[in-house]
């Protein structure tokens, strides 16, 4: 990323004048211009109606644009058959799509087999992703789909989107059917996993608190299918490019920066003395100023002790937290 939070490299996406206007005058997507780096999540967060999942199938072909040109790893998408473009691209949403009658391995082995991998190989693949998600192969593979909670079944979603091995990977709300508690679990596996991948996503959610969460930059869409921001999700929160925006962020933008702002080092305190043993639980240095202050709740302290590895390296305390707010927004 450059210091505008845009992709320094040739992007994998980048979408140059795309509109979407249909017969009847309605205008869904406006002039977009917005470019995805190669192994970034994008996500693209508005109100209904604006735009921001029409834009995801746009990618893919699902809809074609009326204006503008869309390319993936400097390709023209509209030079590509359709089907073929969609073999190369891991789609999944909120519904999940998964087919009934078929086995769950059987599901995820789908678009392997049908790019012509051989059946043993697409299902070593299979077995090896639905590991990778958090399903065991042997109990959750000889299931169908009927026989799986809300959060198994997308996760089997989210394996069959890899299966094939996508460069790029299309999201469209694909939390969004999955209770609250599970959300927040399957959002941090899942961010993990991209990243341990080095996947490019796109990633359409109405909801800002999954969008900072999730995304590395956050693209915000405005009625009329206009581009209103886009940029890190700090940057988001801290300086909302206009009115529309900062009403869609809301007024609990300072809680939400806690999500997004890490701990460093010079926001701890020196042990001076305190053991470990004294400190009670501790969080390790790549947390989140969110995890931290949640610890402190949790424990009932006014301090907690922070570890690098197996080693206290300091302790945070609110004052701690809030320099690292105030530098978070400086830089």
């Amino acid at each position: 990323m450059d210091a505008t939070g845009s992709p320094e490299t040739t992007p994998m996406i980048r979408l140059s004048g795309v509109g979407k206007r249909y017969a009847d005058g309605t205008v869904a997507v406006h002039d977009l211009d917005l470019e995805v780096g190669r192994g970034e999540t994008l996500v693209l967060v508005g109100p209904s109606g604006c735009g921001k999942s029409t834009t995801l199938k746009m990618i893919n072909r699902l809809i074609e644009p009326t204006t503008g040109t869309i390319e993936i790893d400097g390709r023209d998408v509209t030079g590509v058959d359709p089907v073929q473009l969609r073999r190369g691209i891991g789609y999944v949403i909120q519904q999940v799509g998964l087919f009934p009658h078929q086995k769950v391995v059987d599901n995820v082995m789908t678009v392997p087999v049908l790019v012509g991998t051989s059946r043993s190989q697409a299902r070593s693949r299979a077995e090896e992703l639905l590991a990778m998600v958090g399903l065991e192969p042997d109990v959750h593979g000889p299931r169908y789909p009927h026989q799986l909670s809300g959060g198994q079944r997308q996760r089997v979603g989210v394996a069959r989107a890899l299966a094939a091995d996508p460069p790029l990977l299309l999201m469209d709300e694909p939390f969004g059917a999955v209770d609250p508690v599970v959300r927040v679990r399957l959002q941090e596996e899942f961010r993990e996993l991209a990243q341990r991948l080095g996947t490019t996503v796109v990633m359409v959610t109405h909801d800002i608190d999954e969008a900072v969460r999730m995304g590395d930059r956050v693209a915000v869409f405005a009625e009329g299918g206009r581009l209103a921001q886009v940029g890190t999700p700090l940057d988001l929160l801290a300086r909302p490019a206009d009115d529309a925006v900062a009403r869609f962020v809301g007024s609990e933008t300072g809680l939400r920066r806690l999500s997004v702002v890490p701990l460093r080092r010079e926001d701890l305190e020196p042990l001076d003395g305190v053991t470990g043993g004294q400190l009670g639980a501790a969080i390790d240095l790549d947390s989140t100023l969110e995890d931290a202050l949640a610890a402190m709740l949790r424990e009932d302290r006014a301090m907690i002790g922070v570890r690098d590895g197996v080693a206290f390296v300091g302790v945070l305390t609110p004052a701690g937290v809030h320099r690292a707010l105030r530098a978070a927004l400086a830089e």
